[in-house]
């Protein structure tokens, strides 16, 4: 008798257990910067104090006249915006990369679980209905008997009547 190839859930069940023995890779020094910075620049602290600095920047420059470091239309100030949205941008998407890789692996042991849920639950619907089986082979069982029983006592009944 040949046994039958694993089936996908088996597959998908020696796979989960491969990976859960697997000890998860330590984030890398780029990558804990990249969501650092992705944390910090996606605050309200972070928006709060940019745009206070923004605030000042432009007051202290409008104040001074023709005389202060960034004089009006601030093309230092938009350099240093430059500056920044050149860096970050890249740097957030690092930081969302990796997040959609783990959220991806996340996805893949959740399908796994709900798989092996799945299997349980329906080895558990077989049990009941082997169950259910039983006990109505049981109960069809008395039955037949309770009914043999009825038969003979009505049969006596009617020949102690006829004798």
């Amino acid at each position: 008798m040949t046994r039958p190839g694993p089936t996908h859930l088996r597959r998908t069940i020696a796979r989960a257990k491969q990976r859960r023995g697997k000890a998860a890779t330590p984030a890398r020094l780029a990558d804990r910067l990249a969501d650092a910075v992705a944390a910090l620049v996606g605050s309200w602290r972070f928006i709060l104090i940019q745009s206070s600095l923004l605030v000042a920047w432009i007051t202290a420059n409008v104040a001074f006249g023709s005389g202060g470091w960034d004089p009006y239309p601030f093309i230092l100030l938009n350099l240093v915006l430059s500056f920044q949205a050149a860096y970050t941008a890249p740097i957030i998407m690092m930081s969302q990369n990796r997040q959609t890789g783990l959220d991806r692996d996340r996805s893949v042991a959740d399908y796994q679980v709900n798989l092996r849920a799945e299997a349980d639950i329906t080895l558990l619907h077989e049990k009941i209905d082997l169950l259910r089986e039983k006990q109505l082979a049981d109960i069809t069982d008395m039955l037949r008997r309770a009914l043999e029983r009825i038969e003979t006592l009505e049969n006596r009944r009617l020949d102690s009547e006829r004798g």
